[in-house]
């Protein structure tokens, strides 16, 4: 389903995050640029959008210095999703790996993104984090989100805990290989990763 990629992983602390792209059917993930700082404001801003998010500064230097950072960071890959002609339509973001699980979130899609780009960026999401080596992945979800954490549960992904507003969830491979074979036909083509040197 995907090219062969280097797995970068350390016997005793498990992989690692490394920044990289990647392409799918209708999408694909660049890094984040402060150039980007103006799209990612008015995503995480917008009222209907942000609110299930942490709260973010509308100041847009602080979000372009943010981002200016993110380029000497080496423990998250953070994307901008964009359509294959360039169109910018969401962000996402791997962070937080724990031995053989990853974290993913910053999960936002502008209005103007095709329907199919929940599940395709899900997918390639996926198969990121596996290219590079781990083998589940972990993540939260508000509990007023409940569009998000129905569609989480939908895919596979099983409740493990919670807070007074958090669902904590956990998928595992096996898990994501159904949901790879259960959205073939979204992505027929695979989903290829490559990443930097």
């Amino acid at each position: 389903m995907s090219q062969p990629s280097d797995r970068s992983t350390d016997a005793a602390a498990g992989p690692r995050v490394r920044k990289g792209s990647a392409v799918g059917q209708r999408l694909r993930f660049r890094h984040v640029e402060p150039s980007d700082a103006e799209f990612i404001l008015r995503l995480r801003t917008d009222e209907r959008k942000g609110r299930h998010l942490s709260p973010t500064s509308p100041d847009i230097e602080a979000q372009r210095r943010y981002l200016e950072g993110y380029a000497s960071s080496t423990d998250q890959a953070y994307f901008v999703i964009e359509l294959l002609d360039g169109t910018p339509v969401g962000t996402i973001r791997i962070y937080d790996p724990q031995g053989s699980s990853f974290c993913w979130g910053s999960w936002i899609l502008a209005d103007h993104a095709p329907k199919s780009s929940a599940v395709e960026s899900t997918l390639m999401i996926y198969r990121y984090g596996l290219e590079l080596g781990f083998d589940r992945s972990h993540f939260d979800v508000r509990k007023a989100n409940e569009k998000v954490w129905q569609y989480h549960e939908r895919c596979g992904a099983r409740r493990t805990g919670e807070t007074d507003i958090d669902y904590f969830y956990a998928i595992d491979r096996d898990a994501i290989e159904q949901l790879f074979a259960r959205y073939q036909s979204r992505i027929p083509n695979g989903i290829h990763v490559q990443f930097d040197s």
